[in-house]
């Protein structure tokens, strides 16, 4: 297929933009249906604001939750808070249970 390039018009900030034919060559390969709605600026503003957590928005270190293994015995950190009446196992007893296909459930 034939692209040329396509002026569009950024969502967040107004400004018009130039979809590009390679670009548009790029989304297609990528199976990307549909075109950018903000121009280069604002997705690379946007970018930087999500940071580089994977999704996850940067709210600083994640918040760890101290338990005692309903296993072992030994003190560890959870990143969940644990629920009353619920087991909570440590990183190796929680590997251990998984492994051997958990029949409780955590």
């Amino acid at each position: 297929m034939l692209y040329s390039d396509k002026t569009l018009v950024c969502a967040e900030c107004g400004q018009q933009f130039t979809f590009t034919a390679s670009e548009q060559q790029f989304y297609a390969s990528k199976g990307f249906t549909n075109e950018p709605r903000r121009c280069p600026t604002c997705r690379a503003n946007r970018k930087q604001e999500r940071g580089s957590g994977g999704g996850r928005s940067s709210s600083g270190p994640r918040q760890m939750y101290a338990i005692v293994c309903a296993n072992c015995g030994r003190e560890a950190e959870v990143p969940f808070e644990p629920r009353q009446g619920r087991p909570v196992y440590c990183n190796d007893c929680y590997s251990r249970e998984r492994a051997a296909g958990g029949s409780s459930r955590m």
